[in-house]
């Protein structure tokens, strides 16, 4: 069920003129019993002014009589013709105010590890426009020196599966263009779960150990290392002894 607008403050109104149950409105406005209890007990919404959710053509007054007529009766939120096809709206997302200025580094995030990603899959996903998306991609923003790559899914611009499913059909769109892509491009187009699965790329070693096999002008390492461990730093750095030099000063 749709929740009503102002929900506690619509709480405060049917709480102070119906005499509807605590669970009734609770239901009604998505809060717990207990907190209705508490508006009612003044603990809860202290100062919040009423909403008459008649008033704003939410409830009817047929449907309150009912309700305190039938204690089992859900408050039913009055139909609205002006607010249908609001879940449908397209565009930007709406990014609240603390974490716009975040947007510029999950967008050069995106530009750098996904530049499969179309401008408007970019745009859908952090809530920005496209003239910005074309200036960080450009190097052209006017903070670009200051802006660092951040992860969007980390700053809570958008979801994991939302940023996964932009990759995914970005992905299935190259590969109907019959573009190659390279294993980078492949990996970086696969979602989190698949890349979780893949086996680890090989890795250059980088410990003596991995190379203690391997012949060296015919002689094994192995023994090269024996002889360093064997050899002590005065000698291996040819430092002169301090008692000659003590003779000559004598002398």
């Amino acid at each position: 069920m749709s929740k009503p607008l102002m929900a506690k403050a619509t709480a405060v109104w049917l709480v102070d003129n119906t005499t509807i149950s605590f669970k009734q409105i609770a239901d009604f406005v998505s809060l717990h019993e207990l907190e209705v209890q508490g508006i009612a007990d003044g603990d809860v919404a202290t100062g919040v002014k009423g909403f008459d959710p008649i008033a704003n053509n939410q409830l009817t007054q047929d449907e309150i009589e009912t309700a305190e007529k039938n204690p089992l009766h859900k408050l039913k939120l009055k139909y609205n013709p002006a607010a249908q096809g609001e879940e449908k709206r397209r565009g930007p997302r709406y990014t609240p105010l603390s974490k716009r200025q975040d947007r510029p580094n999950a967008i050069l995030w995106l530009v750098k590890f996904h530049p499969e990603l179309a401008d408007s899959q970019i745009s859908k996903l952090v809530g920005t426009t496209k003239p910005t998306i074309t200036t960080i991609r450009e190097r052209t923003h006017w903070n670009i020196s200051n802006m660092q790559p951040i992860d969007p899914v980390a700053l809570g611009l958008c979801k994991q599966s939302e940023l996964d499913a932009a990759v995914q059909k970005a992905a299935a769109k190259k590969a109907k263009e019959g573009e190659a892509m390279s294993d980078d491009e492949r990996r970086k187009l696969l979602s989190t779960e698949q890349s979780l699965t893949m086996e680890p790329e090989p890795k250059m070693p980088t410990a003596i150990e991995g190379l203690e096999t391997f012949s060296l002008g015919g002689e094994e390492l192995e023994e090269e290392k024996d002889d360093l461990e064997t050899m002590d730093a005065d000698s291996f750095f040819n430092l002169p002894d301090s008692s000659d030099d003590d003779e000559d000063d004598k002398a």
